[in-house]
């Protein structure tokens, strides 16, 4: 793909028994004791929480991420506080704030941030920027306030029609270490539902 994109990345669902177990004051695992600290990642803890299809998402963004000079190349969107970096910091007090966010596309403590950092990033990156949405297609939560701003510019992959959440995980998992990039669709207009295509081979990371 020629064109400069931002990737655009869904956040992990929060108040589920990993989110809890991360929270645990007595947790005394690496993640658990750096996120008391201060010093873990919003990378680190989505990917945690939701597992494999973050961790798709973080491998895939990385290999094919194409931005304008100096804008970052992937952005996760954290309820509460917009489109950030995927190396922003968060701490417990953080993670509970984000975490009391209802997601819903009519909530303005969520999708005020989120309208703000895209119309930021929208003038930042330029009117020839293409934004790719590596998340859920089919709800309004995240496609309504984005596609506000970014237009026919906001794509997703095609690919994703028909996945679930983890099919959708190991195919960007697959794609990152195959270097083979997905085919893009405009969201505006697009078929976002259809069905389930073929369960994906089992692979395993050579």
């Amino acid at each position: 793909m020629q064109f400069k994109r931002v990737f655009l990345l869904s956040p992990a669902r929060l108040g589920g028994p990993r989110s809890a177990m991360l929270l645990r004051e007595e947790a005394e695992f690496n993640l658990a004791v750096r996120l008391r600290g201060g010093t873990a990642t919003i990378a680190e803890i989505y990917a945690f929480i939701s597992g494999l299809y973050f961790r798709g998402k973080i491998a895939y963004a990385d290999v094919f991420g194409g931005a304008p000079q100096g804008i970052p190349a992937t952005l996760v969107i954290v309820p509460g506080r917009g489109l950030v970096p995927l190396g922003t910091i968060f701490n417990r007090d953080d993670l509970r704030a984000t975490a009391s966010i209802s997601v819903e596309a009519n909530n303005e403590e969520y999708s005020s941030p989120l309208l703000r950092d895209a119309l930021l990033l929208n003038q930042q990156a330029g009117p020839s920027c293409r934004y790719v949405l590596l998340g859920s297609i089919a709800t309004p939560k995240y496609t309504n306030p984005l596609l506000e701003v970014f237009g026919e510019r906001l794509l997703f992959p095609n690919e994703f029609v028909g996945r679930g959440d983890m099919s959708r995980g190991g195919l960007m998992l697959r794609c990152a270490e195959a270097a083979q990039e997905l085919s893009y669709v405009a969201l505006q207009g697009a078929v976002v539902r259809g069905r389930r295509p073929p369960k994906l081979e089992p692979w395993r990371k050579p």
